[in-house]
This record gives C-alpha cells, structure tokens and sequence, in this order.
C-alpha cells in the first residue's frame, strides 16, 4: 500500500504551537507530512529561510513522520515533485478561508491530482499567527503559550539586536 504523503506549505516566520497542532492532528491522517517552507514568499521575513527551517527541524525532531524541505515555483509541482497527492492548509476564520478556497482552485485547475485538505484550528489557536507572534514579541510580551522555548528565544534574540 502507498504511504499516504502530504505537504504543510507556509513561511512558519516563525512556526508556531498552531502550526504545530496542525502537523500533529494532520499525521493522524497521514503517513507523512513534509513541512514546505516556501522560498519565494512575498512576505518580508524576520527570519531567513535557513533560520526557519533549523528552528522547525529542532522543534520536529523527535517526529521521524514530519520532514522539512524548501520550495519554490509552483506549489503544485512541488507537491507532485514529492510523491504527494495532498496540501493541508490550516483555517482559523471565514477571511482565512475565502483566500485559501480561491488559492486552492487554482490549484486544482493546475492539476487535478492535487486535492487541498482545510483543518479548521484548533479553539486555543482561532487567533494565533506567526504576524501577532511576532508583534507581540517585539513589544516584550508574553509569548510561552504561542511557540516553543527555542523560537522564543529565537525572537528575543531577533528583537534584541538593534535594527
């Protein structure tokens, strides 16, 4: 039988306890997920892309079913690149998914061997993104409940450093 593989496309600037659960909860459906970290992202990065793929390669490590990887150019291709026939995309509210729906569409126009899977957040994360994470971190405020120990420090050290 074909392991069932699929990818988690995003920037993770930085992967958060969302993201996480979303790796978590989707390696319950599938035999492997490859965390994509996208290289050609227009959003302007606190962290590099060789940053953002360490700190989610030592957040994984002790998962031997989840594997971090670049990618660039089409989603589509990658995914079928991978062997991978699935795009798991989290939702926390409706502005997350009309934008998902309309990128997912044209995806599936693109190839019709790529089906886009929505896991709705779970409720401790309905408002959690890496843009608040790093808001917050900036202004010095709590973070411990929103991303592991190693991306907290990560940001300390981000936001401690003159700019």
């Amino acid at each position: 039988m074909p392991r069932k593989v699929a990818v988690y496309p995003g920037s993770f600037d930085p992967i958060t306890y969302g993201h996480l659960d979303i790796i978590d909860r989707g390696l319950r459906i599938f035999d492997e997920i490859i965390v994509a970290v996208a290289r050609n992202s227009a959003k302007n990065s606190l962290f590099s892309i060789d940053e953002r793929v360490d700190m989610i390669q030592r957040v994984l490590a002790d998962n031997v079913r989840a594997r971090v990887d670049t990618f660039d150019g089409l989603l589509v291709d990658y995914v079928l690149s991978q062997n991978a026939t699935v795009i798991i995309r989290g939702l926390r509210a409706i502005s997350d998914f009309e934008y998902e729906f309309q990128i997912a569409q044209m995806n599936r126009s693109i190839s019709q061997d790529v089906e886009t899977l929505f896991m709705m957040t779970s409720v401790p994360y309905g408002y959690l993104s890496s843009s608040i994470v790093k808001e917050v971190s900036s202004l010095n405020g709590p973070i411990d409940s929103l991303v592991p120990p190693l991306v907290r420090e990560a940001l300390r050290d981000k936001f401690s450093k003159p700019r």
